[in-house]
């Protein structure tokens, strides 16, 4: 079983912040899971054949094709700021 300790710690890890109900919640729920992972290992895949698509379509991929784009001054008008010659755009996170 896991426990509090190590819950707090993959919250910390995971940068979330849990109330110590959490905590109890938690621990219960990530052994369960753990267990479930147990059971699965018992599991006989000796004869399974290893895949990496389960529906059978391969991946169609169209050839890359470089086109003009008229609207480039439209674009460069939208930016509000420019910075050294750049186009400045805000932070995203």
């Amino acid at each position: 079983m896991i426990n509090k300790d190590e819950v707090k710690h993959i919250a910390g890890l995971a940068r979330i912040g849990i109330t110590e109900k959490e905590v109890e919640k938690f621990s219960a729920d990530l052994s369960a899971v753990l267990d479930w992972i147990k059971q699965l290992e018992k599991v006989d895949t000796s004869k399974v054949v290893p895949t990496s698509r389960v529906h059978g379509s391969i991946n169609v991929a169209r050839e890359d094709k470089v086109y003009a784009f008229s609207e480039k001054e439209k674009i460069i008008e939208l930016f509000h700021e420019k910075k050294n010659g750049y186009d400045k755009v805000r932070s995203v996170l």
